[in-house]
């Protein structure tokens, strides 16, 4: 029985979909207990930053090294290694008796968190035809948007009701189930159901490649950083403002109370959520990757240009608008990894997958940085002149999505075999 016709196939993206949900929703959770860390544990807000810091930092540098093992041993045990030390990382945080546990915590989360999503890519690549892949990569950003919705409000309820212990436990709790759950769909139970297909892969193994020539014909390759800039314009703006300057605009420049203000981020949510599925499937039915990826990108570089343009006060209704429509342009970053698909063998998929996330989330990190520094020009009283202002950066770096998705060459129609 070939795979990728199998309904079991369904399971497989079902189950791996669930672990993804969750694990999205722990990326971003301890943000809503900061007071209470600093309150608990009698730590600074730099030590805060530093438990954030590591990891993120952990699922930067692992990204191309977790490509790189992906591709050459297979993503299946490192989806679940992954799943299972973030579950663990959760437990331990909940658990924590001092500071240096939880920082040791994060350390695991964002190992773990490492290991996801190339393997989630790369597992759909061997599980469905070409033309499945396009639309279902907008399905896991619609679920990677759900998860970070549902670590906001229903989360922060979670944690008025029950305090912040018990629910980071019964998450971890719940991934490290699901870690036992992924070895039986994508081990155990495939072995049984495909025999000749296990035996395929038992064939003698070629020379292997090292790992930098692999790497040096990929730094190398302009298709590779054609997926890298796209990642970076389309993806890091938005995470990068959503994540750490949305609210406090929304307090300094238009008064509004911290619940008020975290509405913003729920506005760029729901165009995430509308946008991953609808962009993939008109996608998928135009046969154009680039054309459609490129109106993305111009939609997203006059979004953030609209914001700049709108000046130090400007309708606050425009606001919402806008962080919509950039909301939905984030929701089409599932293109970049169908433009990795279709244009590297698979032998390379993984490894040019981390590349390109790597893009988004060096955005993301140096966003809110070069963004804080342009606030700390201005003081408190106008301060809404330096939010002005500090959306020249992210037009910059929209511009530089822009010339990553020019950069895109197009495989023809018949070339692009599943």
């Amino acid at each position: 029985m070939n795979k990728r016709e199998s309904g079991y196939r369904w399971v497989v993206f079902g189950t791996v979909l669930f672990a993804y949900f969750l694990i999205v929703s722990q990326r971003t959770a301890p943000g809503l207990i900061t007071d209470q860390l600093m309150k608990d544990f009698h730590v600074s807000a730099s030590t805060i930053g530093l438990m954030i810091g590591i990891q993120f930092l952990a699922y930067a540098g692992l990204q191309i090294p977790v490509g790189l093992l992906a591709d050459r041993y297979g993503p299946n045990r490192f989806l679940i290694i992954g799943t299972l030390l973030t579950g663990l990382g959760s437990l331990l945080y909940s658990l924590a008796p001092n500071e240096y546990v939880l920082i040791f915590s994060r350390f695991l989360v964002g190992t773990g968190d490492a290991a996801i999503f190339v393997n989630l890519v790369l597992i759909l690549s061997q599980w469905f035809k070409a033309k499945e892949f396009v639309s279902l990569l907008g399905v896991v950003a619609m679920v990677a948007s759900l998860g970070s919705l549902s670590a906001t409000v229903p989360f922060s309820l979670w944690i008025s009701f029950a305090g912040w212990r018990l629910p980071f436990l019964s998450i971890g709790i719940i991934l490290v189930i699901s870690a036992f759950l992924l070895f039986t769909v994508l081990i155990s139970r495939p072995k049984r159901i495909f025999k000749d297909d296990s035996k395929a892969r038992k064939s003698p193994i070629k020379d292997r490649e090292s790992a930098w020539i692999i790497l040096r014909r990929m730094f190398s390759t302009r298709q590779a950083w054609a997926t890298f800039l796209c990642h970076f314009g389309v993806v890091g703006t938005y995470v990068g403002f959503i994540g750490s300057w949305g609210v406090p605009y929304g307090i300094d420049v238009f008064g509004l109370s911290r619940s008020e203000a975290s509405q913003l981020i729920m506005y760029g949510l729901f165009g995430a959520i509308i946008g991953g599925p609808l962009i993939s499937w008109i996608t998928s039915r135009l046969d154009s990757i680039k054309k459609i990826y490129t109106l993305i990108h111009l939609i997203v570089l006059f979004s953030w240009s609209g914001l700049f343009l709108a000046g130090v006060k400007p309708p606050f209704i425009m606001i919402v608008v806008l962080l919509f429509i950039i909301g939905f342009g984030n929701g089409a970053s599932s293109l970049t990894f169908a433009v990795v698909r279709e244009s590297f063998p698979m032998e390379q998929v993984g490894v040019v997958s981390g590349f390109a996330n790597m893009g988004g989330f060096l955005s993301a990190v140096l966003l809110p940085s070069v963004f804080g520094n342009v606030l700390d020009l201005y003081p408190q009283d106008s301060i809404n002149v330096g939010y002005h202002y500090g959306f020249i950066i992210p037009v910059l770096f929209s511009l530089m999505g822009l010339f990553g998705v020019m950069l895109i060459k197009e495989k023809k129609k018949e070339e692009q075999t599943s």
